[in-house]
């Protein structure tokens, strides 16, 4: 490992800390360069500002994660209206399941995106997830409508906090460090769940 490299690594190292004890509008850039025994002059010749080293610790995790999740949203929508029913909840489960992986492979940097990220261009994260569930929901109740099933009618209030509690339940199991194998047994049971309640609110 070259100089360059291991002093990267010990600016990273001391940032993640810094960042998980105190958020990144309470870390100090002082604090951490002094903790990494470098010098100031020596962190800007890496990182422009705070928002850079937070963005080198959870960008590249943040757009993979992020990517599943709306690949599968789009190749959903590419179904036929009868594959849609058929597969609803099958293709977000699978998916979930391998986000809940790629998460408990890059813990840390989950806890600064869940726990951290106040200030930041993350700290929407979960809350942009909902938004873009509710909005594939309303895309699907149209198609479901369009085959015959009942009109779907379901309070907006009740929806965001159905479709929150799920994202939630997901990220507890990252932030409180829930075994990977029971979290992923949970996380099957879990999305049984609100397949079979979804299903029950939307007639079929």
């Amino acid at each position: 490992m070259s100089e360059a490299e291991t002093t990267i690594e010990k600016i990273h190292e001391t940032a993640k800390a810094e960042f998980l004890k105190k958020g990144f509008r309470g870390a100090s850039l002082r604090n951490i360069v002094k903790q990494a025994g470098v010098t100031t002059g020596a962190f800007y010749g890496y990182y422009k500002s705070k928002e850079e080293l937070f963005d080198a610790l959870v960008e590249e995790h943040y757009n993979t994660f992020i990517g599943m999740y709306e690949k599968t949203q789009k190749d959903f929508t590419f179904l036929s209206p009868e594959e849609q029913i058929e597969k609803m909840g099958k293709m977000s489960g699978e998916t979930l399941q391998k986000m809940m992986k790629y998460a408990f492979e890059h813990k840390d940097a989950f806890r600064l995106l869940l726990g951290s990220s106040e200030g930041t261009k993350y700290e929407n994260m979960v809350h942009d997830m909902v938004e873009t569930e509710v909005e594939a929901t309303h895309a699907f109740a149209g198609v479901t409508e369009k085959l015959g099933y009942p009109k779907y009618c379901v309070d907006s209030t009740l929806e965001h906090i159905l479709v929150s509690g799920l994202f939630s339940a997901f990220f507890e199991m990252v932030i409180h460090d829930v075994p990977y194998e029971k979290a992923t047994e949970c996380l099957r049971e879990l999305r049984d769940f609100y397949t079979a309640g979804w299903q029950k609110i939307m007639g079929f």
